[in-house]
C-alpha cells in the first residue's frame, strides 16, 4: 500500500473529484480560470527534455545539450501555477489525542492535508508542507508535479505528534521565510495563547497571504464526558499528570472553551482570516468536501 492510498481511499477521491480550492484574494502567478492574478501575462518553469521531432519549434532547441550529446532535444516547460499553497500541519503533542479506538486529531488533520494536496495538484497549483510543534520540523517547498503528492504523503506518515505547542512563534518565523505570497492552510487545534496566534496571523496577512485555519476538535474536548475520578496525562509535558473529578470542573471548563472559541473567531474575522471548525464525529474527507463546497459558493 502506497503512502497516498494509506491516507486517501478511492471513495475519498471520488468525493473530492468535483471540488476545487478557491481563493478570494489575488495570488502570484497567472490567471487560468480558477484564481485571479495581479500580473499580466504568465511565466513558465522548465519541466524536462524530450527528443526533437519534425515540426517542433526550433527556438525551443537546447543548444547547450546538443553540444554535449550531439543530438537535438526540446526544452519543455510548464506554466507557473496559479497558487503557491502551503499546508501548515500541527504536530504538537495535543494533536495526538484520541481514545485509542479511532483516529487521533493528527490523523484526522493528516487526511485532510492529503485531500487538500491532491485537489491543489489536480488544479495545477503548487503545494508545499510544513510540520511543526515549538519549531519547524519539516519544510517541503511547493511543487506542482503530480509525483509531489507521494513526497507530501510520505512526509505526513513519517511525522509523529509530540512536544509542546508554540503556534505564534513558529508562524512568525515562517512568515519571514515565505517570500512569495500565496495561500496558507493551517491544520491545528490552535491550542496556544489566542493573542499570540492572532499576532502571527496578522503577520501573515501583512505579507498579503490568504490564510485558512482549519481547527480540529475531538468531541471529548467539547463535551468533557468523563465520569468519576480521572487521571489526565499531559501530551506535551512528559510525566505531568493530575487526578481530578470531572463533575467539579465541567461547567468552568466548557465556559473556558467557549471563551477561547469566541476570542479566536472574533480575532480571525478582524484579520480577514477564514476559520473553520471541524469536530471529529464526521469523517475527515466528508467534512472537508462539505466545507470546500460551501466556500466555493461563497467565493
Amino acid at each position: 500500500m502506497t503512502a497516498v492510498t494509506r491516507l486517501l481511499s478511492p471513495d475519498d477521491l471520488r468525493r473530492l473529484s468535483n471540488l476545487h480550492v478557491p481563493t478570494r484574494t489575488r495570488v502570484e502567478g497567472f490567471c487560468s480560470g480558477l484564481h485571479r492574478s495581479p500580473h499580466k501575462g504568465f511565466s513558465v518553469e522548465f519541466r524536462e527534455h524530450r527528443a526533437y521531432a519534425p515540426g517542433d519549434e526550433l527556438r525551443r532547441l537546447d543548444w547547450k545539450l546538443f553540444g554535449r550529446r550531439d543530438r537535438f532535444f526540446i526544452r519543455e516547460f510548464e506554466e507557473e501555477t496559479n497558487v503557491r499553497a502551503m499546508l501548515l500541519l500541527d504536530a504538537s503533542g495535543s494533536m495526538g489525542y484520541g481514545d485509542g479506538s479511532e483516529l487521533t486529531k493528527f490523523d484526522y488533520a493528516a487526511r485532510m492535508a492529503a485531500g487538500l494536496s491532491w485537489l491543489l495538484l489536480q488544479q495545477s497549483d503548487a503545494v508545499g508542507l510544513v510540520t511543526f510543534d515549538t519549531q519547524l520540523r519539516q519544510y517541503i517547498p511547493p511543487r506542482s508535479r503530480p509525483g509531489h503528492l507521494k513526497v507530501l504523503a510520505e512526509t505526513i506518515l513519517n511525522t509523529t505528534p509530540g512536544g509542546e505547542t508554540s503556534l505564534g512563534t513558529v508562524f512568525h518565523d515562517l512568515a519571514v521565510q515565505l517570500h512569495r505570497r500565496g495561500l496558507l492552510i493551517i491544520l491545528s487545534d490552535c491550542f496556544d495563547s489566542v493573542p499570540h496566534i492572532l499576532s502571527a496571523l496578522a503577520h501573515f496577512r501583512h505579507a498579503h497571504h490568504e490564510v485558512l485555519v482549519l481547527q480540529i476538535w475531538h468531541p471529548d474536548e467539547l463535551e468533557f464526558p468523563f465520569r468519576g475520578w480521572v487521571r489526565f496525562d499531559s501530551l506535551e509535558r512528559a510525566g505531568h499528570r493530575q487526578f481530578v473529578d470531572p463533575a467539579m470542573l465541567r461547567e468552568a471548563y466548557q465556559a473556558r472553551v467557549r471563551q477561547f472559541q469566541e476570542e479566536l473567531r472574533r480575532g480571525c474575522y478582524r484579520h480577514r482570516v477564514d476559520l473553520a471548525t471541524f469536530v471529529m464525529n464526521r469523517p475527515p474527507i466528508e467534512a472537508l468536501a462539505s466545507y470546500l463546497s460551501g466556500r466555493g459558493r461563497r467565493a
